[in-house]
């Protein structure tokens, strides 16, 4: 699935979603994804199927409510997974000739009426080992305080995240949640939360969010 694949006669799928393509005359390739269809002339490159943040119409946060709320003893932490959508960027050399969204697109309203923002939008399980979902966030939940602390949600900052990939699997960076003065900070280090994954983008931090709502 994510990764290359050789420009010939065959399909692709993706999740809810199938490319496919079909070698016509002349070296050129029918691709085609739901009512999306385009011609490409093949020279030997590659086709690349990548794991892209789920920022649909430009947004720059991700929310992921839990469905059982966590809750953290004092100056302890926990470690997970949740799940979280992501979309899928196809290209040829570094152009990109599609761009899509796989399973249900959520937005919700992060804030107050009078200063939320949209944001994407998932409800996860919590996750003690790594899901088999296609998209995968790996968490630390830290609770340095001297009280029980219970967290019932995640804000992700994706906007120009980097990503993380294997053949049937995308990740986003290791996140770090900080739950202190009733005030989470979310840290997304841009690190890959394991070893041997193919990385996307620059790896650079996306620290210090304040989950204030």
């Amino acid at each position: 699935m994510f990764g290359e694949h050789e420009l010939k006669t065959g399909f692709i799928k993706i999740g809810d979603k199938k490319i496919h393509l079909l070698e016509d005359k002349s070296g050129i390739i029918r691709y085609r994804r739901d009512e999306i269809e385009k011609l490409i002339k093949s020279n030997g490159e590659k086709l690349k199927i990548l794991p892209s943040p789920a920022v649909g119409y430009g947004v720059r946060l991700l929310m992921v409510k839990f469905r059982e709320p966590v809750v953290v003893p004092p100056r302890d932490s926990l470690v997970g997974f949740i799940e979280a959508p992501v979309e899928i960027d196809v290209k040829v050399g570094d152009l990109s000739v599609d761009h899509f969204i796989v399973g249900k697109e959520k937005y919700a309203l992060y804030g107050t009426l009078e200063a939320g923002v949209i944001c994407r939008y998932h409800v996860s399980p919590f996750y003690l080992e790594e899901p088999e979902s296609l998209g995968v966030v790996k968490l630390i939940i830290s609770n340095p305080s001297s009280e029980w602390k219970s967290l019932e949600k995640v804000i992700v900052p994706i906007k120009g995240s980097p990503m993380y990939y294997t053949e049937d699997k995308a990740y986003y960076p290791l996140l770090v949640v900080t739950i202190k003065n009733h005030i989470p900070e979310v840290n997304n280090t841009g690190k890959p939360p394991k070893e041997g994954l193919n990385a996307l983008g620059n790896q650079l931090s996306l620290p210090n969010f304040l989950m204030r709502w």
